[in-house]
């Protein structure tokens, strides 16, 4: 895979020669002390006691030089029924900055009957408002007689290497299993990538419909709507079609220990499948639920948030390489005039939050300092993997002549996660009231040093 360069959103020009000195650089299998020189929007030098001119100089001692980070699922500025999400593509990508991400991949997905490049194409100009690096997955959302050709014509032409399917949401963006079957075809003669929103539809719909038919209509249904046997039915389905189409497939938030060990018996034997999750199925449980509508329907989102024991089995996965990335699935709503429009049924709760701002604070907090992840493990996960495994060449490692996307990590600044200090654009935070240890301190892109 490559970078898919008509995305990038290049910015800040205006280049100077930026030294880092007394650094504890963090690669995802090594750690090194050294001095680092940004020349050019480029890594210029990596070594003792450099000696350069430079316009800038900073002292990072007692600090970690990390990459920056890569979040392979955001939606920003996507329509749904209530108006579009929150954050845009500047208010999004802000918040990516301020918490260490440096370049994030979107989606494109097209109306029904709406072709895929025209589609493509719209999405691409709304990418260049974007404060940060911006790549994108194209979702085949129908099947015609010229989506095999479009697909093909958007990885030769465009640099499209991941297809997004939607297994539920059937009634919107959601695909049924033959035309699944059909784009993992193509896709995998092409030897492309499909990501995959990996549940049952027909068994989440038979679930919503006798729960609303008993006027169980409160957001703490939303999770028994949706148990983890239809993230690992949905999962277990496209094991089985990518052992016979031969294609490669990513595994989008997964939520579950049923979900995960499917995957890494799939991985075990020879099945070319990566997984994904998300902060919040490692940090939150469906307690959440348990309260007054303000209060729980933030935690709307799909899959849900499950149990203790889903967090444990995620945690260990990352920990023996089964999760391969860590994204966000940022997709911000307010809940005052967006999802209070299903206050009295849960089914019309649009799904989605935010997260992309706190990704790294909350790994580093909850993962590294609690000795659950090593730091070289949060870069792995956050910044190395998903750059190669969606092709961002020069980016996710510290490395010479890679981008100069570069975050200085304090390790000792505390913080409080609330609504009233986020840079999301949103009256809502599923993290509110957490604890963190560690900032983003300095955000260097493309060789700038990024100011708020």
């Amino acid at each position: 895979m490559h970078l898919c360069t008509p995305f990038l959103v290049q910015k800040n020009k205006k280049m100077k020669r930026i030294l880092i000195k007394n650094a504890q650089i963090i690669n995802f299998s090594s750690t090194t002390n050294s001095d680092l020189l940004i020349k050019n929007n480029k890594i210029e030098k990596i070594g003792e006691n450099l000696n350069e001119n430079a316009d800038i100089e900073i002292d990072a001692s007692g600090k970690y030089i990390l990459p920056g980070g890569v979040d392979p699922h955001v939606h920003f500025n996507l329509p749904t029924f209530v108006g579009n999400t929150a954050d845009d593509f500047v208010t999004g990508s802000k918040a990516a900055l301020f918490g260490g991400t440096t370049s994030v991949i979107d989606f494109v997905s097209p109306a029904k009957n709406e072709s895929l490049i025209s589609a493509l194409q719209k999405r691409i100009e709304e990418t260049k408002a974007s404060l940060c690096n911006v790549n994108l997955h194209l979702s085949p959302t129908w099947w015609g007689e010229n989506s095999a050709y479009e697909i093909e014509r958007a990885i030769k032409e465009f640099g499209i290497k991941s297809f997004k399917v939607y297994l539920a949401y059937k009634n919107g963006v959601g695909i049924n299993d033959d035309v699944l079957l059909k784009v993992m075809d193509i896709v995998g003669k092409n030897n492309c990538l499909v990501t995959v929103h990996a549940e049952n539809d027909e068994l989440i719909e038979y679930n919503r419909r006798k729960l609303i038919q008993s006027r169980k209509t409160q957001p703490k249904y939303h999770p028994i709507s949706r148990p983890d046997d239809v993230e690992a039915d949905a999962i277990s389905r496209v094991i089985t079609y990518s052992k016979y189409t031969k294609c490669d497939v990513y595994i989008v938030h997964v939520s579950s220990k049923k979900g995960i060990d499917l995957i890494e018996n799939a991985q075990k034997n020879g099945i070319k499948i990566y997984a994904e999750t998300c902060p919040h199925y490692l940090l939150l449980t469906d307690s959440v639920y348990n309260s007054d509508f303000e209060t729980s329907a933030k935690y709307v989102l799909s899959p849900p948030l499950r149990k203790k024991e889903d967090n444990d089995a995620l945690w260990n996965a990352i920990e023996k390489g089964v999760i391969q990335t860590i994204g966000t699935d940022h997709c911000s709503f307010n809940i005052k005039g967006q999802k209070d429009f299903g206050k009295n049924d849960f089914t019309k709760i649009v799904n989605g939050a935010g997260g992309v701002e706190h990704r790294f604070e909350l790994l580093y907090t909850y993962g590294v300092m609690q000795n659950k992840i090593s730091l070289n493990k949060l870069v792995e996960i956050c910044c190395y993997n998903p750059a190669k495994i969606f092709g961002l060449k020069n980016k996710g490692e510290i490395k010479v002549g890679n981008d100069a996307d570069v975050i200085i990590w304090n390790p000792n600044f505390e913080k409080t996660i609330l609504v009233s200090n986020q840079m999301q654009n949103c009256d809502n935070n599923i993290f509110e009231n957490f604890k963190t240890m560690g900032k983003a301190e300095t955000i260097i892109l493309g060789g700038k040093i990024i100011k708020f």
